[in-house]
């Protein structure tokens, strides 16, 4: 197992579609913001020892001003979010300390991983360079075209559900980042960058709860999960 792991969390997001007047991260989430629970289970995390956080500038004093409260004496630093997540990633990147070697990158808004899941990840990287956590599709998925007619069924067996931590060696990501710059790529994630540079991904046994809080219906299903937990 990787003794020190360098953990990304991107934070630079609006929330559109959860109608949130600013960073959705900041809302509350009984005793803590949604942000904070994240940051709670990565500090908890045995094997997560530097984190960083990418955000607006504007967020910045409030998401340091949690850090304080959440006591986290584990290393955080703040670093300037881009336009899109692939961007914020990316800067996110050149801020790792120079003798990071591996990263896992943890969406701010799966505020329900726990610190088991982060360091099964980091375990994950005893075997492989790249890895999602992801879990089994449950529902059967229709591929659709743009007139609403299906048009495939997809194997259910085939089908996983990507979530985060998605981990990655520092060195080939910086590569994909660069390369997807360079050819225009617009992804959704990091794992869809080393796909398309032909690098393999693997899968990690995520968790059924580790939802991402993206709707205000999300956000009452995740005060039930984590009232099942206190």
């Amino acid at each position: 197992m990787a003794k020190s792991m360098h953990l990304l969390i991107p934070a630079a997001g609006v929330g559109k579609r959860m109608g949130a007047d600013g960073n959705k991260l900041l809302l509350p989430l009984l005793e803590h913001s949604i942000m904070g629970w994240t940051l709670k289970a990565a500090v908890a995390a045995s094997t997560i020892e530097w984190i960083g956080i990418i955000c607006q500038a504007i967020d910045e004093p409030v998401f340091k001003e949690l850090v304080a409260q959440l006591g986290i004496t584990k290393p955080v630093v703040f670093i300037r979010g881009g336009d899109t997540r692939q961007a914020s990633v990316s800067n996110g990147l050149q801020a790792l300390p120079s003798h990071a070697q591996q990263v896992l990158i943890h969406d701010g808004a799966r505020c329900l991983a726990t610190p088991a899941l982060f360091d099964r990840c980091t375990e994950a990287f005893a075997s492989c360079k790249g890895f999602i956590a992801a879990v089994p599709v449950k529902d059967t998925i229709k591929q659709v075209d743009n007139l609403g007619i299906i048009k495939a069924t997809p194997d259910r067996s085939c089908l996983w559900a990507a979530q985060t931590p998605q981990g990655f060696d520092v060195a080939l990501l910086k590569e994909a980042h660069q390369k997807g710059d360079a050819q225009g790529w617009s992804v959704t994630d990091d794992a869809a960058l080393f796909e398309k540079c032909g690098l393999a991904v693997h899968i990690v046994d995520g968790e059924e709860t580790n939802l991402k809080v993206t709707t205000p219906v999300d956000l009452a299903i995740a005060e039930f999960i984590l009232r099942q937990r206190l």
